[in-house]
């Protein structure tokens, strides 16, 4: 019997030769497969998107309580036997508003003035500092009752705020009974109001957590990321474009390329080691400055800028180039009039990326000095300054409970300021890609 007369045979007795019935078995399997790669991607972007939804809901449950803040307005009677007129600060403002608002709750003190003083913590140093102030721009509010306000303490925040309640043991906590009813007392009477921290934003950092801003961490890092841009971006965009276009293939600019594809992977704090060696203990250019965490983050941003540009020069097709050189354009024209503009959107956005990179590093700033105490904000790039990575890590690691409120807030703004470069590096690419 002929193989024909055999398939024919098995066709008829079963209705589908072996060969079909195992193709249509391999093609079932290979569908499964697909199937199954399918669903393992969408539970791996599930997963992503749930760790992500948890970590910024963390963040944001921890840290939303920071942009508003409580104020305290009270009557105060300045005491002229108690106030100099000719030196207002020397006063002991916050003793004589704690006083007269224990008298004012009609609550009893002792001979030690042990109710005056648990009023008086619940009052931040501000107070004295206002009520200074307003003696010394009219020293004819001596004798009169005049409202003072004032942000409350940080254990007063914290309560209003409810991350201290009742329920904990008096002792586990550091706001007592007595000054809990005195805060809902001038709570409900209105003389505690909440508001929008506005110096959360105008104010440079604090001991005090309920006085700590960001403006100078803010500026810091604005002044550092402009120092970086300046010289980051032009060094590695020419350096790209010469290793790209103009370098010979040879083994120096194969030990170059290589170089520059190890050094983008060189862990960040290699770079502060390499600041702190040559820009401050060689160099000796100012310790904790804009410009010193500038060059180090520029070092840092370098190959990526460099691999960014050439793979986006690489993109370029060919026949641009070879067109440009048909019509009698030099090499630099070619490049610099032709394959560069077009590769520019990827320019842009690598730099971009880089500097948004740049900007959430914490360990090369902390090895040349970013870790100290500023309390000002900074005019000039050679001043001491602090940075918005780096101020987070000194208030994660503050003993005040308020400041990790704060922590987690300034956590938001360096989320935010990473998505507005990431945003403004997609407008920039979509714009170059209309232009051209």
């Amino acid at each position: 019997m002929t193989d024909a007369a055999q398939n024919l045979t098995e066709q008829g007795t079963t209705g589908v030769s072996p060969r079909t019935q195992r193709l249509k078995a391999r093609l079932r399997a290979r569908y499964a497969r697909e199937t199954r790669f399918r669903w393992y991607g969408r539970a791996a972007i599930g997963v992503a998107l749930a760790f992500l939804v948890i970590l910024l809901g963390s963040i944001i449950t921890q840290g939303y309580t920071a942009f508003y803040a409580h104020t305290v307005t009270l009557p105060v009677y300045m005491d002229p036997a108690r106030i100099d007129r000719s030196y207002p600060q020397g006063a002991n403002f916050e003793q004589i508003v704690a006083e007269q608002q224990i008298r004012r709750l009609s609550v009893q003190d002792d001979e030690q003035g042990t109710k005056a003083s648990a009023m008086k913590a619940l009052l931040s140093s501000e107070l004295k500092f206002q009520a200074a102030k307003m003696i010394a721009r009219q020293p004819g509010l001596l004798g009169q009752t005049v409202p003072v306000a004032a942000p409350l303490s940080d254990d007063a925040e914290m309560y209003l705020k409810g991350k201290i309640t009742r329920d904990q043991p008096e002792d586990q906590r550091r706001v007592s009974n007595a000054q809990m009813d005195w805060l809902d007392r001038m709570k409900a009477s209105g003389a505690v109001r909440a508001h929008f921290n506005a110096a959360l934003f105008t104010k440079g950092d604090s001991t005090q957590p309920e006085l700590a801003g960001l403006l100078g961490a803010v500026v810091g890092s604005a002044l550092m990321l402009m120092v970086t841009a300046l010289i980051a971006i032009p060094v590695g965009v020419g350096a790209a474009v010469w290793l790209e276009e103009y370098s010979p293939r040879n083994r120096i600019t194969a030990i170059i390329e290589v170089n520059i594809n190890n050094l983008a992977a060189v862990p960040s704090i290699v770079y502060g080691l390499l600041g702190l060696a040559l820009f401050i203990n060689f160099m000796h250019l100012p310790r904790a400055s804009p410009l010193v965490g500038g060059l180090v983050l520029a070092l840092m941003a370098l190959p990526t800028i460099i691999i960014a540009t050439r793979s986006s020069l690489k993109a370029v097709p060919p026949s641009i180039r070879e067109a440009a050189l048909a019509m009698g354009a030099s090499r630099t024209q070619t490049v610099f009039g032709h394959v560069l503009p077009l590769a520019m959107p990827g320019v842009m956005t690598g730099a971009i990326i880089s500097m948004a990179h740049a900007l959430g590093e914490t360990a090369p700033l902390l090895l040349i000095g970013m870790i100290s105490f500023v309390p000002g904000v900074p005019h000039a790039i050679d001043e001491p300054v602090g940075a918005l990575p780096s101020l987070i890590y000194i208030w994660e690691n503050a003993s005040e409970r308020a400041f990790h409120e704060r922590t987690a807030a300034a956590i938001l703004v360096l989320l935010a300021f990473m998505i507005v470069m990431n945003a403004a590096a997609v407008l920039l690419r979509r714009r170059f890609e209309r232009r051209w």
